[in-house]
C-alpha cells in the first residue's frame, strides 16, 4: 500500500513533467483490451465488408484510442432490460461509460437499425446493436502557467491539493485559471480553441461524484449549457471539488484509469475524508445521515436535504458519517471529520444544514458571519472580541478541506492512500477557535 502525507512527501516528489504525455488529458499511454467485444475493429481500417456471427470468432483487440471502435452484436437472454449506455459499456471493456453516452447522443448507436440517441433505452433479447465510439472532443482550455501543489503523479494518474478558490474546470464566468488549465500547461499539452459546434458530454453520469450541476445554473437550458461547456474541457476529471473546497483530488492520464476510477466512485469504495468546522457542535457527536440530497426548489443555486425523498425526480439518495474530533470556542464550534459514502453535489453542505451545524463561511447554507459572530461573542474573552471580529470578517469561503483520499491505482492494483492537511485560512480560523476554548469529545462505545 502506497501511502503518502501532503506535509511531508510533496516536496520529495519530482515534478514530473517527464511523466506528462502530450496531445490530450486521454494520453492512451497503453493499449487497452476489449475482452468483451464480439466484433472489434478500427474504423479507420474497415474495408466495408460485413462481419456475421457464422464467420467471425470472438477476439481481442489492442488499441491506443478508442475512437472508432465499432460494436456489433446481439442482446443474449441475461442482458435484457438492461440501460443501452450500460450494456455497451459492459461489452466494450475500458471504455468510459460517459463516452458511451456521448456516442449515443450523437447518434453514432442503432438498435435494429434504427438509430438511438437516448441513453437509457432498455433494450430486449434479440435486439442488433450497432455502435461506434466517436472521437474524443478536443480539450477547449489554454494552458495555463498556474502552481500545482502536486501531491504523486506517475504515468497514470495525478493527485493534487486543490487550493481554495481554485474552479476545477472551466464553464460560464471561469474560462481561465482553472485546475484544468494548469494540467494543461504541467503536462505540455497544447492549446486548443473554442467551437461553436455542439459539444457533447464526455464525463457527466461516469460517476456518482458531485460534478453534475454549476452554481451558476438558473434555468434547465442554462444547466444543459453549462454542462456541455465545462464536459469539453475536463476529460480527466473524475470527480470535483467545489470552487471554496480546499483538498486532495485525483486525475485520470488515460481513459483507462478514467473508467476504472470512475466505476470505484461508482462502487463507492472511494476512501474520502473532509474536515469541517461547523456553527455550533452537532448531537449527537457522532453518527451517519441518509437524507437524499436534491435541489432546493426555493434557490437554484442551492442544494437540499430532502427527507422522505429517495429514488424521486427531485433527489438523489445521500449518505454522510461524520464524527466530531473537537469541541471549540465553549460549543459555539466544533472541528468534524466527514466520510462521505456517495458523492452528491454540496452533501456535505446540505447534511450539515440539516443538522443544523452549517458550514462556518458557507453564506450559501446558513453559516453566516453574524450567525458565527452570535454563537462564538458570548464565549469569547472580551479581550479577544477584536481579533475574533478579524478572523471572522476574513472568511470568504466554507470551512472545508478534503483531507484524505484512497484508491485502487487504475494500472497496479496499489492500494494508495494520501492526506494532506488543511491550508492557511482554516488552520488560522482553528488556532482562533483553540484560543477560545478546546475539548475532545469522550471516546462514544
Amino acid at each position: 500500500m502506497l501511502s503518502l502525507s501532503c506535509a511531508s512527501a510533496c516536496s520529495s516528489f519530482f515534478s514530473a513533467k517527464a511523466l506528462c504525455f502530450s496531445s490530450s488529458l486521454y494520453l492512451f499511454p497503453r493499449s487497452p483490451r476489449f475482452p468483451r467485444v464480439v466484433r472489434a475493429f478500427c474504423s479507420s481500417a474497415c474495408t466495408g465488408d460485413s462481419v456475421s456471427d457464422q464467420s467471425q470468432q470472438p477476439h481481442v483487440v489492442q488499441r491506443s484510442n478508442y475512437a472508432g471502435v465499432c460494436l456489433e452484436e446481439t442482446v443474449e437472454v441475461g442482458s435484457e432490460k438492461s440501460r443501452l449506455d450500460s450494456w455497451i459499456s459492459s461489452r466494450i471493456d475500458g471504455v468510459s461509460r460517459a463516452r458511451v453516452q456521448s456516442t449515443i447522443r450523437s447518434g453514432l448507436v442503432s438498435v435494429n437499425g434504427r438509430i438511438i440517441d437516448k441513453v437509457s433505452h432498455v433494450v430486449r433479447v434479440g435486439d442488433k446493436v450497432n455502435c461506434t465510439i466517436m472521437e474524443l472532443q478536443p480539450l477547449r482550455a489554454d494552458p495555463e502557467d498556474i502552481p500545482l501543489d502536486i501531491v504523486y503523479e506517475d504515468a497514470h494518474v495525478l493527485v493534487v491539493n486543490k487550493p481554495a478558490d481554485m474552479v476545477v474546470h472551466p464553464a460560464p464566468g471561469n474560462a481561465s485559471g482553472t485546475l484544468v488549465n494548469g494540467i494543461l500547461h504541467h503536462c505540455s499539452l497544447p492549446t486548443v480553441g473554442f467551437s461553436d459546434s455542439k459539444i457533447f458530454c464526455e464525463t457527466a453520469d461516469s460517476s456518482d461524484d458531485d460534478f453534475g450541476s454549476y452554481s451558476s445554473a438558473q434555468s434547465s437550458k442554462e444547466e444543459m449549457s453549462a454542462t456541455e461547456y465545462g464536459a469539453s474541457v475536463r476529460p480527466g476529471i473524475v470527480h470535483r471539488l467545489d470552487k471554496g473546497t480546499s483538498g486532495l483530488l485525483v486525475v485520470a492520464k488515460d481513459e483507462h484509469s478514467h473508467a476504472h476510477l470512475s466505476a470505484q466512485f461508482k462502487l463507492h469504495t472511494i476512501h474520502r475524508v473532509y474536515l469541517s468546522l461547523t456553527s455550533g457542535v452537532p448531537s449527537p457527536l457522532s453518527g451517519r445521515i441518509e437524507i437524499p440530497v436534491g435541489r432546493d426548489s426555493n434557490n437554484r443555486i442551492r442544494m437540499a436535504a430532502i427527507p422522505g425523498a429517495i429514488k424521486s425526480k427531485q433527489a438523489r439518495h445521500a449518505a454522510s458519517r461524520y464524527r466530531v474530533i473537537e469541541v471549540l470556542a465553549g460549543a459555539g464550534s466544533a472541528l468534524v471529520e466527514w466520510s462521505l459514502e456517495t458523492g452528491r453535489t454540496h452533501q456535505i453542505r446540505a447534511h450539515a444544514k440539516y443538522l443544523g451545524i452549517p458550514l462556518l463561511g458557507d453564506e450559501v447554507y446558513g453559516g453566516t458571519k453574524s450567525m458565527a459572530l452570535s454563537l462564538l461573542r458570548p464565549r469569547t474573552p472580551s479581550s479577544l472580541h477584536g481579533h475574533l471580529l478579524q478572523v471572522v470578517s476574513k472568511l470568504q469561503r466554507p470551512c472545508l478541506h478534503a483531507f484524505a483520499l484512497g484508491f485502487e491505482h487504475p494500472h497496479t492494483g496499489e492500494n494508495m492512500q494520501f492526506s494532506c492537511l488543511p491550508p492557511a485560512d482554516f488552520a488560522d480560523v482553528l488556532s482562533l477557535l483553540r484560543g477560545i476554548g478546546t475539548q475532545k469529545p469522550a471516546l462514544q462505545k
